[in-house]
């Protein structure tokens, strides 16, 4: 990428990245049109490959860009609350405000997850390894394991919770629509299950 862009007033920077995660989560990466986001965008195609090399430079970067949005909410964590369950549902609450804040961007990462594009894909697997792995390592930094009931084994707990929360989030991908119109009732679902995994893996009293 040129630092071309870099050196663009933000708010016109902001015009193109949405004109692009529009685009492309329309239409996916082979038939986003870079017609459709220089309209969008009120930039000439010139313009475009002068700030970007090409398509998939675009593309990348806006991966980029979601995973610094991401950012914000591990940014946000309070690592003072050691207890697991209410780490995780102070997660939730974060991301669904950052969600409201940019739900492009988590559209986008909706989108980038079907991804199937041969010219992409292998950098898109990449990045959603690296972000999963990242995501969870931050989640249970500092955490208190010693709620755990002794004849739990802590990992395998773990690995229950890591799978239940990927199964409730990939059931929760195939009913939105859009971001902008998630709300606190995807929380209070989580919550639900959370209290369940509780009462399994914790010590009496400890609830």
């Amino acid at each position: 990428m040129n630092s071309k862009f870099f050196s663009l007033k933000p708010e016109k920077q902001e015009l193109i990245i949405n004109a692009a995660l529009k685009q492309f989560v329309k239409s996916g990466y082979e038939k986003a049109s870079t017609n459709e986001i220089v309209k969008e965008a009120q930039i000439s195609k010139g313009s475009l490959f002068n700030y970007f090399n090409n398509k998939k430079d675009l593309y990348l970067y806006l991966i980029d860009h979601a995973c610094n949005v991401i950012e914000l909410i591990y940014d946000k964590i309070d690592m003072n609350e050691r207890d697991l369950f209410n780490r995780i549902n102070q997660v939730g609450f974060i991301k669904l405000k950052v969600q409201q804040t940019y739900p492009l961007v988590f559209d986008f990462l909706i989108k980038i997850g079907e991804e199937q594009a041969s010219e992409v894909k292998s950098d898109v697997e990449q990045v959603k390894a690296n972000m999963l792995k990242y995501g969870l390592d931050r989640i249970y930094e500092n955490i208190d394991w010693s709620k755990f009931r002794e004849d739990i084994d802590p990992e395998k707990a773990l690995h229950i919770i890591n799978w239940t929360m990927i199964g409730f989030a990939e059931a929760q991908k195939k009913k939105i629509v859009s971001f902008e119109n998630v709300g606190i009732e995807l929380i209070n679902e989580w919550n639900s299950y959370s209290e369940i995994l509780k009462r399994c893996f914790y010590k009496e009293g400890e609830e």
